[in-house]
């Protein structure tokens, strides 16, 4: 059996449910962004890696890494007072991924204002503040990794606070 029957959609009719339909699936997109949006991070745990000894840093003065592996470059600073998330017997020292979470440019540290700054788009990332992005069209803070040092005064990273940039989920 064949159906004859064609309805006739008028240009505005057929506009008007268009912008009806568009609306109702922007707002159920937006509700799932908002809803990951707030769901604090996860610590992401990578093997511990030996980055440093203590007695090899110095105040404001950067040491280029790699965690968790060669294909993540990163800092390790030793910032002279305690800060967001630091260790060490001052709780200054902390470490960094450098590729900016916005396009993956590579950050370049300003001794300076203590930020770790993007050249492409021009983000900048408060190191004495977790890596809270002060800056830029970057959505997301700087990647933080979590440091233990041991009792001979090394130093390990062992995970990070969020999802490395350019890496399509939280494993090796």
């Amino acid at each position: 059996m064949r159906c004859n029957k064609m309805v006739n959609v008028g240009r505005r009719q057929f506009l008007r449910g268009s912008a009806v339909a568009g609306v109702g699936a922007a707002a159920t997109i937006m509700t799932g962004v908002q809803a990951r949006a707030a769901t604090p991070s996860a610590q992401i745990d990578y093997p511990s890696t030996k980055l440093a000894n203590i007695a090899d840093l110095t105040i404001n003065d950067p040491v280029d890494i790699e965690f968790p592996d060669s294909d993540s470059p990163g800092v390790l600073l030793k910032m002279g007072e305690a800060v967001e998330g630091g260790v060490g017997p001052d709780s200054d020292i902390v470490a960094y991924s450098v590729l900016c979470p916005h396009k993956g440019w590579q950050l370049s540290y300003n001794g300076d204002d203590r930020t770790l700054n993007c050249p492409g788009h021009f983000s900048r990332f408060d190191t004495e503040a977790g890596g809270q992005q002060v800056w830029g069209h970057a959505t997301q803070n700087l990647p933080q990794f979590t440091l233990r040092v041991d009792d001979k005064g090394d130093i390990y990273a062992e995970g990070t606070s969020d999802l490395i940039f350019g890496r399509p989920s939280n494993v090796l």
